[in-house]
């Protein structure tokens, strides 16, 4: 969901076109700009006179006082300062809460990580998230004005309005408590997203898929959730439902959407009671624990008989997943997400061996993501930046050509 766009005035388009190459850029000179953005020089001068006039790009030293002077005329330099705006992140999963605020730049101004309840009612789960976000603006010092855009990723559907659609427990609509309208008023650009959504972003914009045009980002925890990107874009649907993976539940051999993590310590415990693991090996010793899925997989790295054998089994579930997966979007790599990853790779070696005889299609290479446990907050701060790109930062310029 995202609020309209707002041009900064459309009898200035040059406007936009200066903005869009600035972003990100660093210093720049009126030269670099008018290459950059397709202007003449003369367009290219008064639209950055306009924009320096207006405080939302600064002119810095020319080149004689910045050093870099070589003869003639000195260069004017301009930056477009990360400063100028920032963005607000939020990961509200079933049981967690996560807040970040970034200036345009990316760079961190706040971060706020806390639990929620999953016996919350819809109203008190709003409340809950509206009072964190207020305490992680605080937090910042960023003016509310100040925020261009605003992402939040939720465990649900999202459709394009922003809301999710009816859960037969209930599940989505406390998941995502209307989010869409509280949030309205907090930026120019609002966008409630799914989180396997936000993942796919975080991959394709910072982590494995770089590049890649076809992939899937498989968040894969607690349950499975995939973020499908097909010929450079993300699926949605008509709900948002692309990449529920409810549709497991009735595939042979996954049976459920559950997660490595439970379906990790599940195989552990039936190998346990089947007499097929050692009484007195270090897998057996787990069960008091509960048998904790990063501690069997930590057995399975250290080449433990047991724990390999328990990583073996999880990578043929999971080859069943990717295969389902494969059959269905065709991608190029299937990116396991979240904080199972870090110590999922024997995982993977018995995925990728036991994943070929599944598919006619040539198979997805599996790997595993590097971006760690707040991928979806990642996620959602490459959403917003990249609406405050577009939308965010022309809203500002109208405002202040208005003001």
């Amino acid at each position: 969901m995202s609020t309209p766009a707002v041009e900064p005035g459309s009898a200035r388009p040059s406007l936009g076109q200066v903005l869009d190459f600035a972003w990100g850029r660093g210093p720049f000179t009126a030269t670099d700009a008018m290459a950059g953005a397709s202007l003449t020089r003369s367009t290219t001068i008064d639209t950055l006179d306009t924009l320096v006039e207006l405080g939302v790009v600064h002119e810095l030293a020319n080149a004689r006082d910045a050093g870099e002077y070589s003869g003639g005329r000195p260069a004017r330099r301009f930056e477009l300062p990360a400063g100028l705006g920032a963005v607000i992140a939020i990961d509200a999963g079933d049981a967690h809460l996560g807040i970040m605020v970034t200036d345009l730049a990316r760079a961190p101004l706040a971060h706020v990580r806390t639990d929620l309840d999953p016996e919350h009612t819809v109203g008190q789960r709003r409340r809950a998230i509206l009072r964190h976000l207020e305490a992680a603006l605080a937090q910042s010092g960023v003016p509310r004005d100040r925020i261009l855009a605003l992402c939040a990723g939720v465990a649900a559907p999202v459709a394009r309005d922003g809301s999710s659609p009816p859960h037969p427990s209930g599940f989505w609509e406390r998941t995502n408590p209307g989010l869409a309208q509280a949030l309205v008023d907090w930026a120019p650009v609002v966008q409630i997203k799914n989180d396997a959504c936000l993942a796919a972003a975080a991959e394709g914009d910072l982590g494995e898929a770089v590049g890649c045009r076809d992939y899937i980002a498989l968040v894969a925890g607690e349950r499975l959730g995939a973020g499908a990107v097909v010929d450079g874009h993300i699926l949605h649907g008509a709900h948002g439902g692309v990449g529920e993976m409810v549709l497991f539940d009735h595939v042979r051999g996954v049976d459920s959407a559950d997660g490595l993590g439970p379906v990790t310590s599940r195989i552990a415990r039936e190998l346990i009671a089947a007499g097929d693991a050692a009484p007195d090996g270090r897998l057996a010793a787990l069960v008091v624990d509960g048998l904790p899925p990063e501690r069997i997989l930590a057995l399975a790295a250290a080449g433990d008989p047991d724990g390999m054998q328990v990583a073996r089994r999880v990578g043929e579930f999971l080859a069943r997943v990717v295969a389902v997966l494969g059959s269905t979007y065709d991608p190029e790599q299937v990116i396991v997400c979240g904080a199972i990853a870090d110590g999922i790779e024997p995982v993977l070696d018995a995925a990728r061996d036991a994943l070929r005889p599944l598919l006619d299609l040539p198979a997805p290479k599996i790997l595993r993501s590097r971006l760690g446990a707040d991928i979806v907050l990642t996620g959602a701060v490459s959403t917003a930046l990249a609406a405050a790109r577009s939308t965010g930062l022309p809203w500002l310029v109208a405002q202040r050509l208005r003001g």
